[in-house]
């Protein structure tokens, strides 16, 4: 295998935690797995933040993202040592074009009416929205957890514009979560058409890693093995 090390990237209301399930799997596979503690002040500093988990590796890598982390690895995927990207229920925005811009032609998920202000310039979900439409196929006291350490996401955020989409040169997963009610699925199923990526559909909430963390690690081992140097 050439792929060693997969660089895990959390998305907004959310931190490095909610791969907790998938990183044993993955290490039971063979697999070095590191989730990064993206800052979510801004798409720059994300990338920052990835790129010098990567840098830290040896080897290449595959990167994985979730939902907001979709757009990050979307930008940061461009370094040299990325040699895959999986998008699990992720943001694929094109070169160009920003997170918002990316979903604003589909109706919004029930979820998004549950992002609130959460001091100056920032936003996070409530109980009520993490519990019900973020990851509703999961214990409510697991859920409890995701709500408890969720990183409030910077309004900026959505709005900064992706340079070049890396999936556009990079051999791409995507794992559709047909149940999302965060980020409508309709867009991740397009989106994962337009790549051309390799496709998996989860019956799944937002967060199929919490809830289908078996069938989501040997998604991202199988990217990992069938990538040769």
């Amino acid at each position: 295998m050439a792929i060693k090390t997969v660089v895990l990237v959390h998305g907004a209301f959310a931190d490095g935690s909610c791969w907790a399930k998938v990183i044993p799997l993955l290490t039971k596979r063979g697999l070095k797995a590191v989730a990064v503690q993206n800052p979510l002040s801004s798409l720059a500093d994300d990338v920052v933040a990835v790129h010098r988990v990567v840098d830290m590796q040896d080897g290449p890598v595959l990167m994985a993202g979730h939902s907001w982390g979709g757009a990050v690895i979307t930008e940061a995927g461009n370094h040299p040592k990325v040699k895959g990207l999986v998008y699990i229920a992720a943001g694929a925005p094109d070169s160009g074009q920003s997170f918002d811009a990316w979903w604003k032609p589909y109706k919004p998920a029930p979820g998004a009416a549950e992002i609130r202000p959460y001091g100056e310039g920032y936003v996070a979900l409530t109980q009520e929205g993490v519990r019900k439409h973020f990851v509703q196929d999961i214990p409510t006291d697991e859920a409890d957890i995701v709500y408890a350490t969720q990183g409030p996401l910077a309004v900026r955020c959505f709005g900064d514009k992706i340079s070049t989409a890396a999936w556009r040169s990079k051999k791409s997963w995507y794992i559709v979560a047909a149940r999302d009610e965060t980020i409508p699925p309709d867009v991740e199923r397009d989106s994962a058409s337009r790549m051309g990526a390799e496709t998996l559909v989860l019956q799944s909430s937002h967060v199929p890693m919490l809830s289908q963390p078996e069938v989501v690690s040997e998604f991202i081992a199988n990217a990992a093995g069938s990538i040769k140097d």
